[in-house]
């Protein structure tokens, strides 16, 4: 069976094909700047690359040449051959706590959410619907972010704020990466050969959005982000924690409107508000170059990994394994060093040869004498959407 992910974002489409016989990825791309000048689509498959510069009014165009494009590169014999398609939603809300078959219901819930994730919900349904108006046939299965955290007990979810928050606008902490966090956690226990039920592991999820997760016995009881992705850890533009406060005080002196000061915290903020970029790879090399303000940027973001690791492992009461992921946990040597010599309190202990080695395959960076194991695990996202949608087609 063949199953197509699909990840909808407002402007964008990106897209893996499997094989899942095997979970062979058969093609991989973006379809980018959807309904604006200069949109294109790009596929990746069996060694090949195929590029095309083509107008893409709106989602359903852009299903559509994706569609006809397949089938001519003789990836696919046509779009109604798939088995069915899964699609990362960004926030399932209260309303789910795993995956689920997509039906009118379902659909329907996630348009009621759209007020939790204005920018992603939508635009995760357009995807739905662009299918659903193509191939009315596949079964769609809908994966979400914030189901792993569904397992937050009140006291980690529920913030102190008048009880009427949450119960009629739904103000609570959600967590967001969560289909990461499942993923990384289980390839521990597999890679630690230890039942998934008796490891306590924080799993950090680093990149240009960062969060934090404590995973008891294979579930989340703790994770960084909250009702949006802005909280938490220092990020590539998003600000992470603040002071509350801060919103009053610069709508009021600084004269910004709520609007601005939202998209100032999401996307001027972060590593990009202290040091003018938001790459940790040019970070770093400007660091080496003696830039101070990349210096700051850098201590800021590991000073806050710190926080959160050491008040996860105090809530865990045992920490088995910390897990680095994302593209800044995979391939930021720097950070990882950084972290860990800051954390010898936990019995934690870097192998510094194992933590230079480069690749894409998970590996461990942990010492000999290391109380605590220490992994690099590539997460794959796409990878749980297609077998989650797989065992759900299959039941039908």
């Amino acid at each position: 069976m063949k199953i197509l992910v699909l990840n909808s974002g407002s402007s964008s489409l990106k897209f893996k094909l499997y094989e899942m016989s095997g979970k062979r990825v058969l093609a991989q791309g973006l379809i980018e700047r959807i309904g604006e000048e200069g949109s294109a689509v790009h596929i990746n498959y069996d060694g090949h690359h195929s590029d095309q510069e083509i107008p893409i009014p709106d989602h359903d165009r852009a299903l559509g040449i994706l569609a006809e494009t397949l089938p001519k590169l003789g990836i696919l014999e046509s779009f109604h051959a798939l088995g069915g398609v899964g699609h990362r939603v960004v926030h399932g809300g209260e309303a789910f706590t795993e995956p689920v078959l997509i039906d009118e219901k379902v659909r329907e819930t996630i348009r009621r959410l759209i007020p939790l994730a204005p920018l992603h919900n939508p635009a995760n349904l357009r995807g739905i619907e662009a299918v659903s108006r193509l191939a009315p046939e596949l079964p769609q299965v809908a994966v979400f972010d914030t189901a792993f955290h569904q397992s937050m007990a009140p006291e980690a979810y529920c913030y102190a704020v008048p009880e009427s928050w949450y119960r009629e606008y739904h103000v609570r902490r959600y967590g967001f990466h969560g289909t990461s966090h499942y993923y990384v956690s289980r390839q521990l226990a597999r890679l630690m050969e230890m039942p998934l039920k008796n490891i306590n592991a924080i799993t950090l999820h680093l990149g240009n959005g960062a969060s934090a997760c404590a995973v008891q016995g294979g579930r989340s009881i703790e994770t960084s982000m909250g009702l949006t992705p802005l909280e938490g850890l220092v990020m590539g533009t998003r600000s992470g924690d603040i002071d509350p406060g801060i919103h009053l005080y610069m709508n009021k002196y600084g004269k910004l409107s709520p609007e601005e000061i939202d998209r100032q915290l999401n996307h001027e903020s972060g590593l990009l508000g202290i040091a003018g970029v938001n790459d940790m790879r040019e970070i770093q090399a400007r660091m080496e170059q003696g830039d101070e303000r990349a210096k700051l940027a850098f201590e800021i973001f590991v000073h806050r990994l710190v926080k959160y690791v050491g008040a996860y492992a105090a809530l865990l009461g045992r920490l088995d394994a910390l897990v680095f992921t994302g593209g800044i946990g995979e391939h930021s040597a720097p950070v990882r060093r950084a972290l860990c010599e800051r954390l010898e309190i936990l019995g934690i202990r870097l192998d510094p040869e194992a933590n230079e080695r480069t690749g894409d395959e998970a590996h461990a960076i942990h010492d000999t004498q290391s109380r605590v194991a220490l992994w690099v695990i590539p997460t794959d996202e796409e990878g749980v959407i297609a077998e989650e949608s797989y065992r759900l087609i299959g039941k039908e």
